[in-house]
């Protein structure tokens, strides 16, 4: 269990952009570098290394980052519309957010910049005949990450946005979320079946501040505000129900004013998206789109929905201790003041095709 910080970092790593910039300013700090560190090579070694093709090396690699960068990125739109139209569009998602595709995009791009400030510092004369050496020397070691990158990215492309290895990683998310759901049915509060009399008067309703969906309580701040405020919370809605005006997310109970309320409400994440991170229902959800749109008369693909049935059965299985080797049935209440409802195993199965 993670904070809400942690959580905001965590979604936001997932961003392709975030990952594409990060390497871009590397390779930029990298070429301009050789700048600075030129002044540790002995005159000597220039004489040695010949460096003179580091200019002809960065035109090449600007010149075909540039079309191969454009050419991902047209391949993995492509893939996109393949999985929304034979897939299910929720899986988009998990191929956007893959490391493999945001770590080749995000190479090409840095290594562009790379060479790109590379050649304007060359043609301004701010390396000198050390500063070359440098910059040869980089250049090589970027040319090995490169063809490393573009093999990778090889093996990759070919089953971007295909059914089968997508539902693949739709399996692998289901079984990533069922696990830490059982290995924590409460999210670390106290069952909601089980809380004391002093907790059984109807609380205050925590209504969020926007219509959408649960997708991660912060049960580390509920807990800390508890404490401070003496208050009990009771959690409605779990990570993956539907909030609104009608339909509190939990109730307080305790002395509380409104700037309270509102810490308390921020807890609650709530967007227009469900979320894989705590919400063990949304894989087995896409997982039943799949196998639903394979059986539609357009696609009609019984092979793919069979495929989905085993898969499905092998998520499930993990709500069983015999699957779940990381169970710690004597894991202790973490947040106390925290009444949060159980998952069962007939919701994992109902809740997806309501």
């Amino acid at each position: 269990m993670f904070s809400r910080l942690q959580w905001l970092v965590l979604q936001l790593s997932r961003q392709m952009w975030l990952r594409a910039t990060a390497f871009s300013l590397l390779g930029v700090v990298t070429a301009l570098a050789a700048i600075v560190l030129k002044r540790f090579i002995p005159p000597e070694v220039t004489t040695q290394i010949g460096a003179t093709a580091v200019g002809s090396l960065l035109n090449i690699i600007a010149s075909s980052m540039l079309a191969v960068t454009i050419f991902s990125l047209s391949t993995m739109v492509a893939a996109f519309a393949s999985s929304t139209n034979n897939v299910t569009p929720r899986a988009t998602r998990l191929l956007s957010a893959d490391a493999t595709a945001q770590n080749a995009l995000a190479t090409f791009v840095g290594s562009f910049l790379f060479s790109v400030v590379g050649i304007i510092g060359l043609h301004t004369g701010l390396y000198g005949d050390s500063g070359r050496v440098i910059l040869y020397a980089v250049t090589l070691g970027v040319l090995v990450i490169i063809v490393i990158t573009l093999l990778r990215w090889i093996d990759y492309v070919l089953e971007l946005g295909r059914v089968g290895p997508t539902s693949e990683r739709v399996e692998k998310e289901a079984t990533k979320s069922i696990r830490a759901r059982y290995k924590l049915p409460y999210l670390g509060g106290a069952p909601l079946h089980e809380h004391s009399d002093a907790t059984d008067k109807p609380g205050m309703p925590l209504t969020a501040r926007k219509i959408g969906y649960v997708q991660y309580i912060d049960m580390g701040a509920l807990q800390e505000l508890a404490e401070e405020s003496d208050l009990h919370v009771v959690v409605h809605l779990l990570p993956g129900e539907l909030a609104g005006p009608g339909r509190p997310v939990a109730s307080v109970t305790g002395t509380h004013d409104e700037e309270t309320m509102r810490k308390l409400a921020r807890a609650f994440n709530i967007s227009s998206e469900r979320s894989f991170d705590q919400d063990p229902r949304l894989g087995l959800c896409v997982m039943a789109e799949i196998a639903s749109r394979a059986l539609s008369a357009a696609v009609n693909d019984p092979g793919t929905a069979i495929e989905i049935l085993s898969r499905g059965a092998r998520v499930l299985a993990q709500w069983s201790s015999p699957y779940s080797d990381e169970l710690d049935e004597d894991e202790e209440v973490r947040f106390p003041r925290i009444r949060v409802p159980g998952v069962k195993l007939d919701e994992l199965v109902s809740f997806p095709i309501q």
